[in-house]
């Protein structure tokens, strides 16, 4: 399974879907509209699964779209990773304790649930998973690279080199306990590194609209607890909303960079 690691061209990144499969079709139906939707890139920004009513519906909805549309990609979330590492789709160090980890903090109730297995039956649940579902999850990137713009779910960390970060990102280094680009919950609200040129692009943690600065979007409205789902279109700077609803994104200022303006 390819899952393209570097894109050009116009984009929507889809903010946090948590099996929320109807709120993404919505989008994508709105997204087939726009005159340039053939040369458009769709970027999922993380965290198909847990929460929300159908996280396995979540999965084949961005496979098949990627049949149709193969200028689909995504980049992997906290939820994608730790359901990986859980199942021994990837291989992590013992020290992650990635299974139990998920089990208890990440909602994975659902997900079991919708692939019509017992709650923390782990190998119940890779004996279900479809091949293309683990290849999916297996193969996940933690970053997507535009030379405008760059996709990680979380984040980066302002204090650290961007592309000492970056070769982290590409090579996906599963050893690390908690790898903050996918699970911090501090690094969205941060600026990214001076030495980064692109604008960072994440969801992860829940906003009540789209936040964006000069250097910064945060596309996640819904957190998989319902509510409006967003994308964000780039380089127009506008937004598309699952209620059908359309808006111009204005930068706030950096000191301002936790409210967000129509």
């Amino acid at each position: 399974m390819a899952l393209e690691r570097c894109i050009e061209g116009p984009v929507a990144v889809i903010g946090d879907v948590h099996g929320h499969v109807d709120d993404v079709a919505r989008i994508v139906e709105q997204l087939q509209q726009l005159p340039d939707f053939e040369r458009r890139w769709i970027v999922f920004i993380g965290d198909l699964v847990d929460r929300g009513p159908d996280p396995k519906g979540a999965i084949d909805f961005v496979l098949e779209l990627m049949l149709h549309h193969p200028r689909t990609t995504a980049v992997s979330g906290n939820h994608e990773l730790a359901m990986a590492a859980a199942l021994g789709l990837v291989e992590t160090p013992e020290y992650t304790d990635w299974a139990q980890r998920w089990l208890d903090h990440y909602g994975s109730q659902a997900t079991f649930q919708s692939y019509g297995c017992e709650s923390g039956d782990l190998q119940g649940l890779r004996e279900a998973l479809p091949l293309a579902h683990q290849e999916y999850l297996a193969e996940l990137p933690w970053c997507v690279e535009h030379p405008e713009f760059f996709f990680v779910h979380a984040g980066l960390d302002p204090h650290a080199p961007f592309r000492m970060q970056r070769e982290i990102l590409r090579a996906r280094d599963f050893t690390l306990n908690r790898p903050q680009w996918l699970c911090s919950k501090s690094l969205p609200f941060q600026e990214p590194p001076p030495d980064c040129s692109q604008m960072v692009i994440s969801g992860h943690v829940r906003v009540p609209d789209v936040q964006m600065t000069a250097r910064r979007v945060l596309v996640d409205t819904t957190g998989g607890d319902g509510g409006v789902m967003s994308c964000a279109l780039l380089p127009e700077m506008r937004v598309i909303r699952s209620d059908g609803k359309s808006r111009r994104m204005v930068p706030t200022s950096q000191d301002k960079k936790r409210s967000w303006f129509w």
